[in-house]
């Protein structure tokens, strides 16, 4: 596909479609913009080495995003190129060459700007989650690069690897600052940030493979553990009562109250810890007792809503933004939790437990009361997005029934109810 001369107007106007696909500008031969199935584009250009000939297969080179980089811009550099190509250069030959010499520190910043894909599951090829990429992307900085960086990619070994993940579980990467012109910065070492660090960097190499700057990956023959440990911890109803009565004594010692009912509704609902951080008001369906979560790990998800956690989100005060629980300041929801929270568990007596804690405690509580784990992956999110629409109209009433039956007791001793006593059935006759 040929247009006269490409602009921005006409680039930003080009809409994705099933396979990737090139409109070239045909002012300068060869130079273009590709256009990817997820909708992202880029510049490029492409030509025969000299000499050559018709003999030598075409190369591509990518020039930059074309979100970024305007596209008078993209056709200059696109002639520089070409230029080069006329004297002989091979720049696409002298980009890769350069590529296989890339430090750690210079690889992570290729793979934040090429690479995050997912590489199994459902949604594997498909760029990872905004916040999923942020915090990939933050823990090979702040670990990797501060152990790693100035490695060459090719120098890596499988020993050097097993002493990165023996230095983060030491904690030699852990830091809690904040600068003066910045956000609080808090990088938490240990045995579970290793495990996770051990697998953002095979999956880098993996990248690095597929672009051929990286002959193996270093983390397939390390000595590492690569899973985590399976989570069973979840809370008694006494636990649960600890916790309601710690919320409700930092209440009333003043502490910010969106970081408490944060808590009530991560008990209440057994969502993620930022499916209700960043709840919007727009996710939660009052009439059908639900939330309609835009964007989970999963994707589009509905979660059906008990009576006490439908009470607690309707008491609430909307303010001016979209989300329930706004930032103090700025445009961002309420990020505060980790403050509060570990205030939370020591009142209540309750150490290592963390918010996902109150998540798989639901779990079991629905199960304990004799839901089936469909119906149980129904109120957790557990779907696929594939069955987001079954939920939606088909279990979203049984959830709803389910989820209530489950929260009951954990809604009761949230907030200090006692439980009712038992009254055996007098046999007939008696």
């Amino acid at each position: 596909m040929a247009i006269k001369k490409l602009t921005k107007s006409m680039v930003d106007n080009l809409g994705a479609a099933a396979k990737a696909f090139i409109v070239y500008d045909t002012e300068v031969k060869g130079f273009g913009v590709r256009v990817a199935p997820s909708g992202s584009k880029t510049w490029q250009v492409e030509y025969r080495p000299y000499p050559g000939g018709r003999e030598v297969a075409k190369r591509r080179m990518a020039i930059g995003s074309a979100t970024t980089i305007p596209a008078e811009q993209a056709r200059q550099k696109a002639r520089d190129i070409l230029s080069s190509v006329s004297k002989g250069g091979d720049p696409a030959k002298d980009r890769n060459d350069k590529r296989r010499e890339l430090k750690i520190e210079d690889l992570v910043d290729l793979y934040e700007a090429e690479g995050c894909y997912v590489l199994r599951g459902l949604r594997q090829g498909e760029p990872m989650k905004p916040n999923t990429k942020a915090y990939t992307v933050a823990r090979l900085r702040h670990h990797v690069v501060a152990l790693l960086g100035t490695k060459r990619v090719t120098d890596v070994s499988p020993s050097d690897v097993e002493r990165m993940v023996r230095d983060i579980a030491a904690g030699k990467t852990a830091k809690d600052e904040k600068p003066e012109d910045g956000r609080r910065i808090i990088v938490r070492g240990g045995d579970g940030a290793a495990r996770k660090v051990a697998r953002d960097l095979s999956a880098m190499f993996t990248f690095a493979m597929r672009r051929n700057l990286a002959p193996l990956n270093p983390c397939e023959n390390a000595a590492i553990r690569k899973t985590d440990n399976r989570r069973t911890r979840y809370l008694s109803i006494e636990e649960v009562r600890r916790l309601g009565q710690a919320l409700e004594q930092l209440q009333e010692e003043g502490v910010n109250p969106k970081a408490l009912d944060i808590t009530r509704l991560w008990a209440l609902t057994g969502c993620r810890r930022d499916e209700i951080a960043a709840l919007k008001w727009s996710e939660v369906d009052f009439e059908r007792g639900c939330l309609i979560l835009e964007d989970s790990k999963t994707g589009e998800s509905v979660r059906p809503l008990a009576a006490p956690a439908i009470v607690l989100l309707s008491s609430m005060t909307r303010e001016k933004s979209a989300f329930v629980f706004p930032a103090t300041s700025g445009k961002r929801h309420f990020q505060g939790t980790k403050r509060i929270w570990p205030k939370v568990v020591k009142l209540a007596k309750l150490p290592g437990v963390t918010p996902h804690t109150l998540r798989h405690t639901l779990g079991s509580a629905a199960v304990s009361t004799g839901e089936t784990l469909a119906m149980t992956g129904a109120i957790l999110g557990h779907s696929n997005a594939r069955s987001t629409a079954i939920y939606a109209h088909v279990q979203r009433d049984p959830a709803k029934k389910a989820a209530g039956r489950a929260v009951g007791p954990i809604a009761a001793a949230l907030s200090g109810a006692k439980p009712a006593k038992v009254i055996p059935l007098r046999k007939r006759g008696a």
